[in-house]
């Protein structure tokens, strides 16, 4: 299993950013699949999580500007983040179960 994340960057805080991240090797319609972030000094912490019927889960500090969303066709989860702050300033990593992890993309918001 294999998943490749992008998108990350550098945007001003207020900005937006659309995340992306492509599965492999093997069949994920039927997976949990999520984002967490791991800013300098913290432990990883979810972001947000879509179970295979579409059902989402958001951390409160990003509820209201994240939207989590998949397709299952393309084996393809995506992270839409709007309203960007420093604090969301972190390494994103997409996540399925039972435990495979991407690389991480880096987001930098600047105040």
């Amino acid at each position: 299993v294999q998943l490749q994340a992008s998108g990350g960057g550098l945007v001003q805080a207020g900005g937006s950013l659309r995340l992306s991240c492509a599965a492999s090797g093997g069949i994920f319609s039927r997976n949990l699949m999520a984002w967490y972030r791991q800013a300098p000094g913290k432990q990883r912490d979810v972001v947000a999580r879509i179970t295979s019927s579409g059902s989402t889960v958001y951390a409160d500090s990003v509820k209201g500007r994240f939207t989590i969303s998949r397709d299952n066709a393309k084996n393809a989860v995506y992270l839409q983040m709007n309203s960007l702050k420093p604090e969301d300033t972190a390494v994103y990593y997409c996540y399925t179960n039972p435990d495979n992890w991407g690389q991480g993309t880096q987001v930098t918001v600047s105040s």
